[in-house]
């Protein structure tokens, strides 16, 4: 048998049935450590939220890694390369990649009658990923590009459409400054709004037909590559993997290819994405420190309260070691009490903004509209196993006051 899980399930037992001083001190630690528990599940999953939805955010735009010619600078004018090149079909076979397309820019002005606004024209040909638009049209519908014609048709932002007052179905003109200088219609076909201002502002969507034909680039001709991965945790490995697969060339005809990953693209929206991490780190440690604690105060109040049984257990024999198990199995029951009810209202608020975005954001600060959740089992159970190492670990140290009690003491204390 099992004596000191048996003596301490019957002290738990008890302590149900009748009123003792310790109870309100144990309600106090259990709460402490469910609050504790629930801000952390809330603080992780609202963080590991914001950045999932941040960075589907800015691949939508611009894909996980980029192909172009090495030749190519920052701006939106680029050095063309051929889309029958041999190696994508040996990226399309890497595990991992999920789609690869081609994709033209170039600058422009859009023009209306009362304004005028700087864009970026991209263009995008039949095997382009209409997914992530679809879900965040506001107006209208995207446009279908097929490689027998081109269409007029375009999508542009609701930023630029609430800046020059254009809906879906109208029309308007693009200006393109170059030699000699250029004008194209373009027709509205959808509006959409992702809150991601520094890119909705300036991102119009067209067929890449009018991109090469405003350049003289041949019908084989593009700006570059795009390459989708499925788990963008493995963006790195997956941009050496792109790398491998294009080689290295070394004689003068041939076209040197750069390869960008979308970290690299834009490395100030993921170093502030990971500067997010420290304020969880804080979080999470600060609650630890406060149920830790909470539960310290709670086990000391057991200690103290059950000085005259400490001292009758070791009167008959009992070693400090196993003494110190029955307040540790104890203080186990309550920190998994306190875990139970931390879990059911973080998770519990968690899912119910999940489900119904009560809480809402400023989008021009926050680039989201609701406070955005991602629940996963693996954090929840990390948090839960990370929290109880932790407090029992807290708890070793003022279990040791057990040591210093002697039984003749202990007895006669009342």
């Amino acid at each position: 048998m099992n004596l000191p899980y048996f003596i301490a399930n019957r002290l738990i037992k008890g302590r149900k049935e009748e009123t003792s001083f310790s109870r309100p001190i144990n309600v106090i630690a259990i709460i402490g450590i469910a609050m504790g528990l629930a801000v952390m599940i809330l603080a992780v999953s609202i963080l590991t939220g914001f950045k999932k939805q941040i960075r589907e955010k800015v691949v939508g735009f611009g894909s996980n890694i980029q192909i172009m010619n090495f030749d190519s600078n920052i701006s939106f004018e680029t050095t063309p390369v051929s889309d029958t090149q041999e190696f994508v079909s040996k990226i399309k076979k890497i595990p991992g990649i999920s789609h690869v397309q081609v994709f033209a820019t170039k600058a422009g002005i859009i023009k209306t009658d009362e304004d005028i606004q700087g864009v970026v024209l991209k263009g995008i040909g039949s095997d382009f990923d209409w997914s992530y638009f679809k879900s965040n049209m506001v107006d209208g519908s995207v446009f279908t590009v097929t490689d027998t014609g081109r269409t007029d048709k375009v999508i542009i932002s609701k930023k630029i459409s609430d800046m020059l007052n254009l809906k879906a179905g109208d029309s308007f003109t693009m200006l393109f400054v170059q030699d000699p200088p250029r004008m194209r219609k373009f027709t509205i076909s959808g509006i959409y709004e992702t809150s991601l201002e520094e890119f909705d502002k300036i991102y119009v969507f067209c067929d890449i037909g009018y991109i090469k034909r405003l350049n003289g680039w041949a019908d084989d001709q593009v700006s570059g590559f795009e390459v989708y991965i499925d788990d963008f945790d493995r963006l790195d490995e997956m941009t050496i993997a792109v790398r491998d697969a294009i080689g290295y060339k070394i004689t003068e005809e041939d076209t040197k290819f750069k390869v960008t990953s979308i970290r690299a693209k834009y490395p100030q929206i993921f170093d502030w994405l990971n500067f997010q991490d420290i304020n969880v780190i804080i979080i999470i440690f600060l609650m630890l420190i406060v149920a830790g604690f909470n539960m310290i105060s709670g086990l000391l109040i057991l200690i103290l309260e059950k000085t005259n049984m400490i001292g009758i257990l070791k009167a008959l024999g009992s070693d400090d070691k196993t003494i110190r198990k029955v307040f540790m199995y104890q203080a186990s029951y309550l920190i998994g009490k306190g875990l139970l009810w931390g879990n059911l209202i973080g998770i519990g608020l968690s899912y119910l903004q999940l489900k119904t975005g009560i809480i809402t954001l400023d989008p021009s600060s926050y680039y989201i509209k609701t406070v955005p959740v991602n629940l996963q089992l693996s954090h929840i159970l990390l948090l839960n196993a990370g929290t109880m190492a932790a407090i029992i670990i807290m708890l070793l140290v003022p279990s040791q006051l057990i040591s210093r009690i002697t039984p003749v003491k202990a007895i006669r204390y009342d």
